[in-house]
């Protein structure tokens, strides 16, 4: 078993000055990156498929054992429709990946509108069956997924089960966790109960969260109970807005060393030689 710590995504200009160099181009942000952290969630895939090309390009870019988990287009999980060009479209992106030997996962968040009915279970089969052979973790908002015939329905199926922190709101899901495949996802948004609703929001504003050391002790015991029971679990903040996210990471990674040793990846950069190579 293996934990890795990583972020949402990479590519912010508002991490200059606080994680990476006030001077650094964007084109190397990544490898920068990299150095820090053995995992990040590629988030943009979600607005649109990429060629094949770029995603090639980042596995090029990055150390031999540095994965990429994959958020699911918005036309599997928000717009959904019966039809599988999306699937093809996706999958076709994520060749070069699974070439390379680094995709960790696809995760195919819903939105809070997608409730546990009928239709919407069925919907996870067919994402089931069009993603077949690709690990995949499910993130649902809406708590009235929170059940256990949920995660029997997940486990039958082969999906993950993402677990969140997340403000602890009526109709939001609790810090609940649970396996139900081979993998363990956990995602970090932040606790902000005032900026998480509401039409006139920006966006970041949900995010714009640090957790404090106390918080995340926390979730110390949870994340040894997941790394029990999965191969590969991967942590994930996503509270971005100015560099929070890789703070809080690398906080996060030096509380779970002395509990996790071995079974923690280690973020720290190790130079040519050393085994932690670029392609």
């Amino acid at each position: 078993m293996t934990v890795y710590i990583g972020t949402a995504g990479f590519s912010y200009k508002d991490w200059k000055g606080n994680f990476y160099p006030a001077d650094i181009r964007p084109r190397m942000m990544l490898e920068e990156y990299a150095r820090h952290f053995p995992v990040v969630e590629i988030n943009s895939t979600f607005y649109a498929i990429p060629q094949p090309q770029r995603m090639d390009g980042m596995a090029r870019r990055t150390p031999v054992r540095f994965q990429f988990t994959v958020k699911a287009n918005r036309e599997m999980t928000h717009e959904i429709s019966e039809g599988e060009g999306v699937f093809d479209r996706f999958r076709e992106a994520l060749r070069p990946l699974i070439d390379h030997g680094k995709l960790g996962c696809v995760l195919a968040q819903f939105p809070w509108g997608f409730k546990n009915t009928k239709e919407n279970r069925h919907h996870l089969e067919l994402l089931s069956e069009r993603l077949e052979g690709i690990d995949t973790v499910v993130e649902f908002r809406n708590a009235g997924w929170e059940e256990d015939e949920t995660f029997t329905l997940l486990s039958r199926l082969g999906l993950g089960y993402c677990c969140v922190d997340e403000p602890r709101m009526k109709d939001l899901l609790s810090p609940r966790v649970e396996v139900t495949s081979r993998l363990g996802y956990i995602r970090f948004h932040g606790r902000n109960y005032e900026t998480w609703w509401g039409k006139d929001r920006e966006s970041w504003e949900r995010y714009n969260y640090l957790y404090s050391e106390g918080e995340l002790a926390g979730w110390m015991p949870k994340v040894e109970d997941v790394a029990e029971g999965s191969d590969r679990t991967y942590v994930i903040f996503n509270n971005h807005y100015k560099g929070q996210a890789p703070t809080n990471a690398r906080m996060f990674e030096r509380m779970l060393r002395g509990a996790l040793g071995d079974r923690l990846y280690n973020t720290g950069w190790e130079a040519p030689g050393s085994g932690r190579l670029f392609e």
